[in-house]
């Protein structure tokens, strides 16, 4: 009966009757089974055969009683180099399983989200974008650059400027080269900005409006306050043949005149103006020469009309009518001879 219970207790732990009567031999079935795969791919490793031989220790019983597959759980076993060791451990069927050190609680090695994190030195961190430090040097750098202003902004801040030293040196700074278009776009655009602004200085204005050839400012400077401004215009030859028939209709008689006299004004300008009572005599003098000293190659038949216009013109001097009845046109020469009776 004692037989009995002492077999039922040991079926109970999950051992054998072979390992009740021979603990020896159980021992050296434990031992063999606790050879584990990484004692038989590197034979000789110490640190191998001290977890082996610490799993077949653990395996042996003490007291005479055989051990159970609880007494063979996972031994952590020290190694020359101070890490831990896996030990293998005996299944219930006999089998070797490798288990790896683990603490004791079951769980795995977790960071503490609530730890202090060291800083990272900014130039062994890679950027998200695969730039790293040269990213970084990049950045730097662009934050060394001067700011730059965009287009639109200055324009408007020109446009409403009251500094006019600051007015006159935009008007009287040097145009960049052509080849660099962008920053010779820029400047034109900006200075469009500086002829609009009635807080640049008048000499300045007539400045632009005499040497500049792009229509965006002059067109802003034809519509100037400045009679002195817009008679600039007028007589600037680089202006659009439009701009020049809108001057001969302006409100000051010297800009009409000036801009009758501009090569740039049309046929039509021209005669319209040679018919005008209100066109000064120096405007008159010049049309009447049209086609025989000044642009001798123009059409005859439009010069002559002009000039026969100007002879008809109640307000021609009389010197200019003497030397129009020697014109070589007879329209113009009869036209002439008949205002001199």
């Amino acid at each position: 009966m004692e037989t009995k219970t002492t077999t039922s207790d040991a079926t109970e732990r999950g051992v054998t009757a072979a390992d009740m009567t021979e603990p020896d031999d159980a021992a050296r079935r434990v031992g063999r089974s606790a050879e584990s795969p990484v004692e038989q791919g590197a034979a000789g490793d110490p640190s191998s055969e001290a977890a082996s031989h610490g799993a077949a220790d653990v395996a042996k019983p003490t007291d005479g009683t055989a051990a159970t597959a609880d007494a063979l759980a996972t031994a952590d076993t020290a190694t020359p180099d101070g890490t831990a060791a896996a030990a293998d451990t005996a299944t219930p069927d006999g089998t070797a399983a490798t288990a790896d050190a683990s603490p004791t609680d079951g769980t795995d090695d977790a960071v503490d989200p609530d730890a202090p994190v060291d800083p990272v030195d900014p130039v062994d961190q890679v950027d998200q974008d695969g730039t790293g430090a040269a990213g970084s040097s990049a950045d730097a750098a662009s934050d060394r650059q001067p700011d730059f202003e965009p287009l639109t902004d200055t324009y408007e801040r020109l446009r409403h400027s009251t500094d006019s030293a600051e007015l006159s040196g935009y008007a009287r700074a040097p145009l960049p080269d052509r080849s660099n278009q962008a920053a010779f776009s820029r400047a034109t655009a900006l200075l469009e900005a500086v002829a609009g602004n009635a807080h640049t200085p008048v000499e300045d204005r007539v400045f632009l409006a005499t040497t500049m050839p792009f229509p965006n400012i002059l067109v802003k400077l034809s519509a100037d306050p400045e009679a002195e401004v817009r008679r600039a215009v007028a007589a600037n030859e680089d202006d659009k043949n439009w701009l020049v028939g809108r001057l001969t209709k302006d409100r000051d008689g010297e800009v009409r005149d000036t801009a009758l006299r501009n090569p740039r004004s049309s046929w039509k300008m021209r005669l319209e103006g040679a018919q005008d009572p209100e066109v000064g005599p120096p405007t008159l003098d010049a049309l009447a020469d049209l086609g025989v000293r000044t642009e001798p190659g123009a059409p005859a038949v439009l010069s002559s009309m002009v000039r026969r216009a100007v002879a008809l013109n109640p307000g021609c001097p009389r010197e200019t009518l003497e030397r129009l009845a020697r014109d070589g046109s007879d329209q113009v020469a009869r036209a002439a001879r008949a205002r001199l009776r």
